[in-house]
C-alpha cells in the first residue's frame, strides 16, 4: 500500500513527537508561572528591576499561625513548584526508590563511633537498627562498666518533622549534661540540662542560643551565646548559674560590631575559658581562669583589620596560630602574663610553600596539621625539637587529627580517607611511630572493593595561567573516549578546602559509569592563603573561570563531553553554579544548585538578613560602588538572560537561615521567564527544613536520590 509524502511526513512527525514526549515527559505538564510585581531597587544612580521581590517574607509572616495574603501567595508558589517537580519526575519514582534503598543499604544501621576518653569516662554515639537519630552514650573507665544512655535521640525526636542536636557538654563533676535542640531548622537552639544520675531534666532552659554551653570548673556556672533575633548573629556571651532563671543571667560580653560574631569555649588544658570574636579577616580573644567564673575577662590581643589568630594553652604559655607577618600562618607562643603581639615568639615560622592549618598540643608533643602542594600532612614534634611526618600514599587524600582530649599520652588519633578508601580512625604512637586502625567505615555491599576504583590528581590551566588541581575517581576499566558522564563538584569560597574523601553514596554514580571530579578552585585554600585571596572580593570571578577551565580540560582530555557533563554545588557553591550557568551555559548537560546563594547584590545590601554584615570581607560591601558594580556583573539572579540554559535542578528549604528560600525561588521564576530552551527546570523546596536539609540520618538521602535520578534520567539510565 502506498502512502503520500504528506502522510509520511505527518506520520514521521507524530512518531518523532511521541518519541520526544517519551524522552522528555515533563513537557506534558505546565510549569508554574510566578506573578510579576515590578520593584525598583536603586543605589549608586543605578536601578535594578526585581519582578519577584514580593517573594520575600519576614520571620513574623512565616511564623504566623494564619498566613496573610502575601504569605499565602508565596506558599502557593512554592507548593506549585513542588507539585510540578513531582509531575515532571514522576516517571523516575521507581528509580529514586531504588537509589534511596541502594544508598542507605550500604550504611551500617547499628553503627557506633570510636569511643573517646575524657575525665574518667569513655564517650561515644551509636545507632540502633533503623534509627534515624543517634544515642549519645558513655561508660566509666573501669572493668564491667555499664552503658549510660545520656541522650536517646530516637525517643527525643518522636513527633518532630525536624529535630537537630547542637552541642553536648558534660559538667566537670560528670553529673550534668547540657545539650542544644533546634526543632525549626533555623539554628536557634534551646539549651536543656539533664541530671545523668537520675535521668531528670532540670528546670533550667535557655532559649535563642547558639546551641552549646561551656562549663566553668565549679560545675555550676556555664557560658553560652545568644543570637540577635533578626539577623541570627551570635552577639552576646551570657553567664548562667544552674538552678536560676534565664532572666537572671548576666551578659559578660556583647559584640557590638555587627560585622563580627562571637563564641565561647575552653582550652584543652581546661585551665581557661575563652571568648572569641570572629570576622572574615579579623579575630579577637579574651580569657578567664576557669576556676574563677566571676572574674574579669582579659583580652589577649586587640582586634586589628587583617590580623587573624586562634589560641590554645600549654603550661605557662598561650600557643597562637596567626597570620601576623605570615600569609600562610605560623605558630607563636606568648606568656600568659604578656599576651599582646609584641611578645609573640615564633615556634613554627612562616613558610611560603606550606600552609599551617592547625595544631594539637600534648604533654610531650606538638602536632601540626599542614598543607603542601594542596595535600594535607600531619607533622609530629616533641618539645625537644625532633620531628617527623606521618606518611600517606594515595595521590589525593584527606588526613586530620581528631578527638585528642587526653593531654598526657603518646597516642595521637587521626582520620584518613581518600577517594577510593573509606574513612578510617587511626591511633598513632608518636614515640614508636606504630599505628593501629581502630575503625573503618563499613560499606555494606558485598560487591564493593577498593581495588575496583581508581583516583587521579590532575591540573587544568585557568585563563590567567594558574594551574588548578583536580581530584578524580572512577571505576577501573573506564575508557577515556569523551563519552563518559561526569559530575564535577566544587565550593570555592570562605577559604574552605574541598577534601578528596570517600563517600559510599558516590558508588551509585561510579558503578553506573559516572566519573566524579572535584575542582579545587580559587576561593578555597587548598594551595595556601593566596589561593583564597585570589578568589574573593574583586577577584571572585577567578572562582568561576577556574571551574569553567576545569570543565573544558576534562572535555579536552576525553573524560567526557558537554552532552554528558554535569555540575553540582551548594550554598556558596550554588552561587558558583549560577555564575557558570550564565557565563558558559553550553558546556553542561545538567546543573544541580543546592540551597544556592544567587541574589548576591540584594542580599549583601540588606543588613537585616543573617550572615550579611560579617561577610563584607568575603564578597565586599555593595554600598561601595566598586563592589556593587563587580557583584552585579556576576550575581546569578541579576544576570539571567534570554538564552538557552541546560537542564537545572534547584533545591532549597523554607526555613533556611543562611540562604533564604526566596533567593532560589526568585531565580527559578526569572529563569522560566527568560530562558529560550525547553530543557528541564525544577525546584525542590523542603517546607520543613533549613540550610542543612533533613535532620534524620536517612531522610536526607531522599533528596540525594532525586539528584542522582535527575542526572540518570538525562543520561537514559533507567536502572
Amino acid at each position: 500500500m502506498k502512502i503520500s509524502l504528506l502522510t509520511f511526513l505527518t506520520l514521521a512527525l507524530m512518531l518523532s513527537c511521541e518519541s520526544n514526549e517519551k524522552e522528555r515527559p515533563y513537557r506534558a505538564f505546565e510549569a508554574p508561572i510566578a506573578k510579576k510585581i515590578a520593584k525598583e531597587l536603586t543605589i549608586h544612580d543605578d536601578t535594578r528591576i526585581d519582578n519577584y521581590f514580593w517573594m520575600r517574607l519576614s520571620d513574623v509572616q512565616k511564623n504566623a499561625k494564619t498566613p496573610d495574603a502575601q504569605t499565602q501567595d508565596v506558599l502557593d508558589y512554592l507548593n506549585a513548584e513542588n507539585a510540578y517537580l513531582n509531575k515532571a519526575m514522576a516517571h523516575t519514582t521507581n528509580l529514586r526508590e531504588k537509589l534511596y534503598n541502594e544508598i542507605v543499604g550500604r550504611i551500617k544501621k547499628d553503627d557506633q563511633s570510636v569511643p573517646v576518653k575524657d575525665n574518667g569516662y569513655s564517650y561515644y554515639t551509636r545507632f540502633e537498627e533503623g534509627g534515624d537519630y543517634a544515642l549519645y552514650c558513655r561508660k566509666k573507665l573501669e572493668d564491667g562498666a555499664k552503658e549510660e544512655i545520656m541522650l536517646n535521640g530516637p525517643e527525643m525526636a518522636k513527633g518532630y518533622a525536624y529535630y537537630g542536636f547542637g552541642g553536648q557538654s558534660v559538667s566537670p563533676d560528670n553529673n550534668l549534661i547540657a545539650f542544644g535542640i533546634d526543632t525549626i531548622s533555623r539554628r536557634q537552639y534551646t539549651i536543656y540540662f539533664k541530671n545523668l544520675d537520675t535521668g531528670a531534666l532540670l528546670k533550667d532552659k535557655l532559649s535563642n542560643t547558639g546551641g552549646s554551653a561551656t562549663w566553668a570548673n565549679d560545675g555550676k556556672t556555664i557560658f553560652y551565646t545568644t543570637k540577635d533575633p533578626q539577623t541570627l548573629r551570635q552577639n552576646k556571651i551570657v553567664k548562667h548559674v544552674i538552678g536560676t532563671s534565664q532572666s537572671d543571667d548576666v551578659v559578660v560580653y556583647e559584640e557590638k560590631d555587627d560585622t563580627f560574631r562571637c563564641g565561647v569555649g575552653k582550652t584543652k588544658s581546661d585551665a581557661y575559658l575563652i571568648i572569641g570574636s570572629f570576622q572574615t579577616l579579623s579575630t579577637e580573644f579574651r580569657y578567664l581562669d576557669a576556676n574563677t567564673p566571676n572574674g574579669e575577662w582579659q583580652i589577649i590581643q586587640p582586634r586589628e583589620k587583617g590580623l587573624e589568630y586562634s589560641i590554645d594553652h600549654f603550661e605557662d604559655h598561650f600557643y597562637i596560630r596567626t597570620n601576623k607577618d605570615a600569609k600562610n600562618f605560623k605558630l607563636v607562643k606568648t606568656p600568659v602574663s604578656k599576651t599582646a603581639k609584641e611578645h609573640w615568639v615564633d615556634v613554627i615560622p612562616h613558610r611560603e610553600d606550606v600552609y599551617f592549618q592547625g595544631m594539637d598540643i600534648f604533654k610531650n608533643y606538638l602536632v601540626a596539621e599542614e598543607r603542601k602542594e594542596g595535600l594535607r600532612t600531619i607533622r609530629v614534634m616533641n618539645w625537644n625539637g625532633e620531628d617527623h611526618y606521618i606518611e600517606f600514599n594515595d595521590p589525593a587524600y584527606f588526613a586530620s587529627t581528631t578527638s585528642n582530649l587526653d593531654f598526657d599520652t603518646d597516642m595521637l588519633r587521626y582520620n584518613y580517607s581518600s577517594l577510593t578508601t573509606p574513612n578510617g580512625t587511626y591511633e598513632y604512637n608518636m614515640k614508636t611511630k606504630k599505628q593501629v586502625l581502630l575503625k573503618q567505615t563499613e560499606v555494606l555491599d558485598p560487591a564493593f572493593s577498593v581495588d575496583n576504583y581508581m583516583s587521579e590528581r590532575l591540573f587544568a590551566t585557568a585563563p590567567d595561567g594558574t594551574k588548578i588541581p583536580i581530584s578524580l575517581v572512577y571505576r577501573k576499566g573506564i575508557e577515556k573516549n569523551g563519552k563518559n558522564p561526569l559530575l564535577l563538584y566544587s565550593y570555592g569560597s570562605y577559604g574552605s578546602s574541598t577534601e578528596p574523601t570517600f563517600n559510599s553514596t558516590r558508588l551509585s554514580l561510579l558503578d553506573r559509569g559516572f566519573i566524579y571530579a572535584i575542582a579545587h578552585i580559587r576561593g578555597g585554600q587548598e594551595m595556601g592563603r593566596d589561593w583564597y585571596e585570589d578568589g574573593k572580593l574583586l577577584k571572585k570571578k577567578n572562582t568561576f573561570t577556574d571551574f569553567i577551565a576545569v570543565g573544558h580540560f576534562l572535555i579536552d582530555e576525553k573524560f567526557t563531553n558537554s552532552n554528558h557533563l554535569y555540575a553540582y554545588g551548594g550554598s556558596a557553591g550554588g552561587l558558583l553554579m549560577g555564575a557558570v550557568l550564565n557565563m558558559d551555559p553550553d558546556m553542561w548537560n545538567g546543573v544541580i544548585a543546592a540551597v544556592p546563594f544567587v541574589d548576591v547584590v540584594s542580599t549583601m545590601l540588606d543588613e537585616t538578613i543573617p550572615l550579611t554584615t560579617f561577610e563584607f570581607d568575603e564578597w565586599g560591601n555593595p554600598k561601595n560602588k566598586a563592589y556593587y558594580d563587580y557583584m552585579k556583573s556576576y550575581s546569578p539572579y541579576d544576570n539571567v538572560e534570554a538564552k538557552a540554559y541546560p537542564n537545572i535542578l534547584i533545591t532549597t528549604g523554607y526555613w533556611d537561615s543562611q540562604v533564604q528560600y526566596w533567593e532560589p525561588a526568585k531565580w527559578i521564576a526569572k529563569l522560566r521567564e527568560l530562558k529560550t530552551d525547553d530543557n528541564l527546570l525544577i525546584m525542590d523546596c523542603n517546607m520543613e527544613t533549613g540550610h542543612g536539609g533533613a535532620s534524620g540520618r536517612f531522610e536526607r538521602y531522599k533528596r540525594l536520590a532525586l539528584t542522582y535520578a535527575f542526572m540518570f534520567d538525562l543520561e537514559g539510565i533507567e536502572d
